[in-house]
């Protein structure tokens, strides 16, 4: 399957998918009894039309599924479309699944995203939230070694836990969490993943998962080109 590396050691994967943009034309021809056999400019035409005119529910019948290895920080963002959906109309829908890996089952080794020296970011001068010009490789550095010490005594104290017998799913909180990396299956209709992509490809998220939502979007773009145009 296509995959997309992602920060230093992470990747979105696109496990499978429903329809293609013919799918969404013909979804919303069903009312008059119509179909088309293949895409033409007719269709692409009422594609435009549709997301223009914000009828969304013909885009709930095309689904794309990924799995997703990313830092916790991006995806507890990433899970808050999870949650809307079922609670927002008009903003998400509720055709989304999510599945992701758990400690208390498993003792994969820890792995975790590290920011190099020249990836630290300044607090931002017009915003309480996000991020600005890179700081100093100095003070990148300083925080680079640091970040690899707490990693390094999480990781002893985690190990010495569960040798001492303690279990898994509380030996765990000895880990770093931010920064650790998780996998999960994100299962969603393409009316969610395009609003996913638009705001997390927007100038104000965070450039990690912005890095993400490139990725998604790079990938279902493959899959379903008339209709990501069309709604973002």
């Amino acid at each position: 399957m296509k995959m997309k590396k992602v920060l230093d050691q992470g990747y979105v994967r696109l496990v499978d998918k429903l329809g293609n943009d013919l799918t969404i034309a013909n979804a919303a021809r069903v009312s008059y009894a119509k179909e088309s056999k293949e895409l033409t400019d007719r269709d692409k035409r009422l594609i435009d039309f549709l997301a223009r005119e914000d009828h969304t529910s013909p885009f709930r019948h095309a689904m794309l599924q990924f799995e997703v290895y990313a830092p916790l920080v991006v995806a507890r963002q990433w899970w808050k479309y999870i949650v809307g959906s079922s609670h927002q109309e008009g903003i998400g829908d509720s055709l989304n699944a999510w599945n992701e890996s758990s400690r208390r089952y498993i003792t994969e080794e820890p792995v975790f995203y590290v920011p190099q020296e020249n990836q630290w970011r300044s607090i931002p001068e017009n915003s309480k939230q996000g991020s600005g010009e890179p700081v100093a490789l100095e003070i990148g550095s300083k925080y680079t070694q640091e970040l690899l010490k707490q990693i390094d005594q999480g990781l002893e104290l985690y190990e010495a836990a569960m040798e001492d017998g303690i279990c898994a799913e509380q030996a765990r909180l000895f880990l770093p969490a931010y920064g650790m990396y998780v996998r999960w299956y994100w299962t969603a209709s393409l009316h969610s993943v395009a609003h996913f992509i638009q705001q997390r490809m927007a100038w104000d998220a965070q450039k990690e998962i912005q890095d993400y939502a490139r990725a998604v979007l790079e990938l279902a773009k493959e899959e379903f080109p008339v209709a990501l145009d069309s709604l973002l």
